[in-house]
């Protein structure tokens, strides 16, 4: 819509249009004022510092602090309480499923992961996401599963987490925050790097 600006001027009358921002009857030429530079100028200084903030990595920000979960290990009375590892160990959790075929080939190498890390300092969990019984004890004994396992069949802890699809992997430091996010097939190339780094900062006091 075109709204019509009524000014008088020395007795006269002009108009100005929002669309066009010419006077009528003028040569089409508007005279910026000092008000509107300085105006344009506090404009184009927030937009700057907006664009850079969106520049900044994320890893330097705060990162999300994890969920907090208490569950049953898979066939065994046992339970794990995410918040007992807060100022003592580095959590590791995992989500996969019977079904995912990357899953049922990184197993291994990830077994291998577990035993070089866990003496470290470093917690590990699996949560078999949609998932049935019997299928998950067979992904655990084929595959000859030595870290914890949970049952997450409604994905109500993997929806926390941000769950897209296995293989998924977080990776929680001793202050309790996600600190790595890592969807698809690159976790094991990825993690000994952000493990070694986390083990190695003093514990929270």
């Amino acid at each position: 819509m075109v709204r019509t600006i009524s000014r008088v001027l020395a007795g006269r009358a002009r108009s100005a249009s929002c669309q066009d921002d010419t006077w009528a009857g003028s040569n089409g030429t508007v005279r910026p004022t000092p008000g509107g530079i300085i105006a344009a100028v506090r404009v184009a200084v927030l937009l700057l510092a907006c664009f850079a903030l969106a520049l900044v990595p994320n890893h330097l920000g705060a990162a999300p602090a994890a969920p907090g979960f208490s569950v049953k290990i898979f066939d065994s009375n046992a339970t794990l309480d995410s918040r007992d590892l807060i100022g003592k160990s580095v959590l590791v959790v995992r989500f996969q499923a019977s079904y995912c075929k990357p899953c049922g080939r990184e197993a291994t190498a990830f077994s291998r992961l577990v035993d070089r890390y866990h003496s470290r300092g470093v917690e590990f969990i699996a949560f078999h996401v949609q998932d049935t019984v019997a299928d998950t004890r067979r992904f655990i004994r084929s595959h000859r599963v030595t870290y914890p396992v949970a049952l997450d069949p409604k994905l109500i802890i993997g929806n926390r987490f941000g769950f897209r699809g296995t293989p998924y992997t977080v990776v929680v430091d001793r202050k309790g925050e996600m600190v790595a996010q890592i969807h698809g097939v690159s976790a094991l190339n990825r993690l000994p790097k952000i493990l070694d780094e986390l083990v190695r900062e003093p514990r929270p006091s």
